[in-house]
């Protein structure tokens, strides 16, 4: 037959024989390529060319049998009629010279050149090969069922097992890192946000709580009048209710109901008492994320943080988780600027009671935050001592020297940028 052919219609059929072997080349490298994520996202936006890649992907074994048996079958096509037209053009010492020919054809124009734009341009190519794959699966479905089974039959020999193969979820981490490499498609802030809730299981109440000293509340065995003052001066909503100290609390006073019966009535310790909601109490160490749908279970915004023997550590509110989240918006930044101050070129002034993971925020610093909370904490676990004012020590390259401490507690620490 083929010396009724001209070299010419051979040349034409062995081109066209060659573009299909790019095409298969090609869009198995794109499909493979293919974000699973922006395609799913796509299918359910109604793309047909998504829907019919999804389709594709979720039988790989299937596709690559299809894809490999349309590479295969052209490219050995390709090489018997290369053989006839180098036997046509010069006999059989041409047979070896069209051989290293087609191997260079075809790694250049149909291996190398369309993976490469492939893997550059996964969606473009794609989408329309798969109007194209998911017909020809159907027409050839028997004989890539029949290959499948012998490679897998083989796979099964070696040890390999489908079910072995990994899932596409994505690991908390792995998830962080898609969230920051999605650039300038999400804003600075809204991306720290996200970055703020993927975080919210390594955080606990521990972290965000307003400690035990710090905690300010109502105390039945004063006078009215003192009572009074606290609740003018308070800049809370809600106060806790106790006797003698914090540790025997017996309620919360939500302002807003005191208020109200005030309108109408002078206030007295016993009507003060009739206004208590029910304290809510956790515990230590409860990740953010669990609290925050305990909180929207609960229909509550505020508890107090309890150890294992049930004395009160400090107070946790919806507010303080929502701040992890979304960043300070009540709170007033003077506050917040009183426990850090500046002094001098990278060094600064903080309080010791200061959180150690506000400090990080704030000076985009390291510190470490595994072990205590507050800056006074991990000075005094690091040095098993209550240290003098004066001293000077080093903490994960920060240098620390003691401004201000007394028998009880570091009050002022001034802290230097680690150096570069």
């Amino acid at each position: 037959m083929g010396d009724d052919v001209p070299i010419a219609g051979l040349m034409a059929l062995l081109f066209g024989l060659l573009l299909l072997s790019a095409f298969f080349s090609g869009t198995e490298t794109a499909l493979m390529s293919l974000n699973r994520y922006r395609l799913r996202h796509k299918a359910r936006d109604g793309h047909r060319g998504a829907r019919l890649a999804e389709n594709l992907l979720r039988r790989p074994d299937r596709l690559i049998g299809l894809i490999l048996l349309g590479n295969n079958l052209v490219n050995f096509s390709a090489a018997s009629l290369v053989a006839v037209i180098a036997l046509k053009m010069g006999g059989e010492p041409a047979v070896a010279i069209g051989a290293v020919a087609l191997t260079l054809v075809v790694l250049i124009f149909s291996e190398a050149a369309p993976k490469t734009w492939a893997a550059l341009h996964p969606e473009q190519v794609a989408y329309p090969a798969a109007y194209i794959y998911y017909p020809l699966l159907k027409v050839l479905y028997p004989i890539v069922w029949l290959t499948n089974i012998a490679s897998n039959g083989v796979l099964y020999v070696l040890g390999i097992r489908q079910r072995d193969a990994e899932g596409h979820a994505l690991t908390r981490e792995e998830l962080r890192t898609v969230v920051y490499e999605a650039g300038t498609r999400i804003s600075t802030k809204y991306r720290q946000m996200l970055v703020s809730i993927l975080d919210l299981e390594q955080v606990t109440v521990d972290d965000v709580m307003v400690p035990h000293n710090e905690i300010v509340g109502i105390d039945l065995d004063d006078d009215i009048e003192n009572i009074s003052e606290v609740i003018q001066r308070s800049d809370h909503t809600r106060l806790p209710v106790y006797r003698d100290d914090i540790d025997g609390v017996i309620g919360v006073l939500h302002l807003r109901k005191l208020a109200n019966a005030s309108s109408t009535t002078v206030l007295t310790k016993a009507e003060l008492e009739s206004l208590l909601d029910e304290p809510y109490f956790v515990p230590e160490g409860t990740p953010l994320s669990t609290q925050l749908l305990q909180f929207q279970k609960g229909r509550k915004r505020f508890a107090l943080v309890v150890d294992e023997y049930g004395d009160i550590q400090g107070i946790v509110t919806l507010e303080d988780i929502l701040e992890e989240i979304v960043g300070e918006f009540t709170t007033d930044p003077a506050a917040d600027d009183e426990d850090i101050v500046r002094d001098g070129e990278g060094a600064f002034l903080v309080d010791g009671a200061a959180n150690i993971r506000e400090i990080n925020k704030v000076l985009d610093w390291q510190l470490p935050t595994e072990g205590p909370k507050t800056l006074n904490g991990l000075v005094v676990e690091y040095l098993e001592t209550i240290p003098e004012s004066g001293t000077c020590l080093k903490i994960d390259d920060y240098p620390i020297e003691i401004v201000e401490s007394n028998e009880n507690r570091i009050s002022k620490v001034r802290i230097h940028a680690p150096l570069s």
